[in-house]
Parts: C-alpha cells; sequence; structure tokens
C-alpha cells in the first residue's frame, strides 16, 4: 500500500498553502459521511496498477486525498501472503485454501487501511478487490461464486467498493502485456484465464450499477480518461469538490 495524502499545508505543487485554506479544505471533507471506495480489476496486464497511480495523480492535482491499496498485500501480514501465494511456484493448495488467503490477506488491508482512509474521508483505490476471488476462484476455479461473495463479505466485514471497473482486454492482449516474471495464476492455462475474463463480464452483467466495464486497449490516458467519467459524477455525489478539467 502506498499513501498519496497531501500534508497539511501542501498545495499539491510542493509549496506551502495557508494554513486557514487548508483548515477549510478539511472540513469541507469532513461534512462527508465517508470516503470513497473505488476498485480496479480485470485480467493481468489490463493495466491495473498504471491506472490505480494514474487516478491518484489525477486526484491529488486536485487536493482530494488519496490513499492506494494493493490486494493481496499493503499491510506485513498482506505482503508475506502475496510473497508465497503468488510467487512460490512449489505452493501446492486445494483452491478452498487459495480463496482463504486471499480472502484472509483482505481482512487485514480492510482494517488497518481502507477503512481508517475511508474514515478520514479518503478517495481509496484499491488494486484488486472481493471481486477478484469470485472469478478466480469461482468461476475459473469451481467454487460457487455466491459462496465466495458471502465469505468476502465476511472477511471484509460487510465492506464493497462503491464501485469496481473491470479493465477488460482479449486474452491475446492480456497475455502479451504481462510481466515476464508470471505469478502462480497467471501461469494457468489459456482455458483458465478465458473463464477468469468470462467470469469479469458476467459479474458486470449481474451487478451494472456497482461494476463497469472499461475496454483496456485504447492508450493509457484515453483509459484513464473514461475511468475519470466514470467516477467524477459519483464523486461529485459524494459532496469531493471536483470539476471536469
Amino acid at each position: 500500500m502506498a499513501k498519496h495524502d497531501l500534508m497539511p499545508g501542501d498545495d499539491g505543487r510542493g509549496k506551502c498553502s495557508h494554513p486557514a485554506n487548508t483548515l477549510t479544505r478539511r472540513r469541507e471533507l469532513n461534512l462527508l459521511s465517508r470516503g470513497f471506495f473505488l476498485s480496479l480489476d480485470g485480467l493481468d496486464g489490463t493495466g491495473k496498477s498504471t491506472q490505480c497511480r494514474q487516478l491518484a495523480a489525477w486526484l491529488s492535482a486536485r487536493k482530494i486525498p488519496v490513499t492506494l491499496a494493493v490486494d493481496p498485500g499493503g499491510t506485513q501480514l498482506g505482503q508475506r501472503i502475496r510473497e508465497f501465494l503468488l510467487y512460490d511456484r512449489d505452493l501446492q493448495l486445494c483452491m478452498r485454501t487459495e480463496a482463504l488467503l486471499f480472502m484472509a490477506s483482505r481482512a487485514e488491508l480492510v482494517e488497518q487501511v481502507i477503512r481508517p482512509a475511508l474514515a478520514r474521508g479518503d478517495v481509496v483505490l484499491s488494486d484488486r478487490f472481493i471481486l477478484a476471488n469470485v472469478v478466480y476462484q469461482g468461476y475459473a476455479g469451481g467454487l460457487s461464486p455466491e459462496m465466495l461473495w458471502s465469505i468476502g463479505d465476511f472477511c471484509s466485514d460487510g465492506l464493497r467498493p462503491d464501485l469496481t471497473i473491470v479493465l477488460d482486454l482479449p486474452l491475446p492482449k492480456s497475455r502479451e502485456r504481462r510481466a515476464s516474471r508470471s505469478d502462480r495464476l497467471e501461469c494457468r492455462g489459456e482455458e483458465y484465464h478465458q473463464k477468469v475474463r468470462d467470469g469479469f463480464l458476467q459479474e458486470a452483467r449481474r451487478f451494472p450499477e456497482s461494476i463497469q466495464v472499461i475496454d483496456a486497449q485504447p492508450p493509457i490516458a484515453e483509459v484513464t480518461s473514461s475511468i475519470i467519467q466514470l467516477l467524477l459524477p459519483r464523486l461529485k455525489q459524494r459532496g469531493y469538490p471536483l470539476t471536469e478539467e
């Protein structure tokens, strides 16, 4: 987890603004009933991490406090789980164990990072969340998607993103973009990853209000602009002082 939050008096350009202006800004944000929680998901190679950074920069430039999170990871325990769960090639796990390890990491992430950030009025940008379990261990792994949603709600204490954006790519494009170092899940076959993609699209059809799909094939800046178009009205409705510029 990395945090891109403005320090008191920082105007976002490396200069200090007047303390009274900063206090006013904080009071405006304190009027929010809670922050806003956005998760980005999709196949590996779709640009989730890049888009989280792009959005963090866009929001920080507008003096909106941002917290970045990565799932699994983001806490001391979560990072340890991430390392052996994704990169220990000799690790043999049944699908239930794999799902529960992801859930355990997420439970700590919610308690230590996400809920405190939302309570401060931050916009939380998470690289994956419960939906990833639903498609990777559910649709592709053979477990019940409904059961995974239920267990996921228990582990997150009922917290779900206000909006999830699925960055979608055809399988060949996703494979082309993957880093040379593939993790345990990325090494699984084409059939598995096609089921993952199909699962993301199916869940978006089931929950169109909370899960939106964006084509990840255009250049990075165009994808960022498409995300902002979806995000901006929701942030304004929540009370964040933003314009389209």
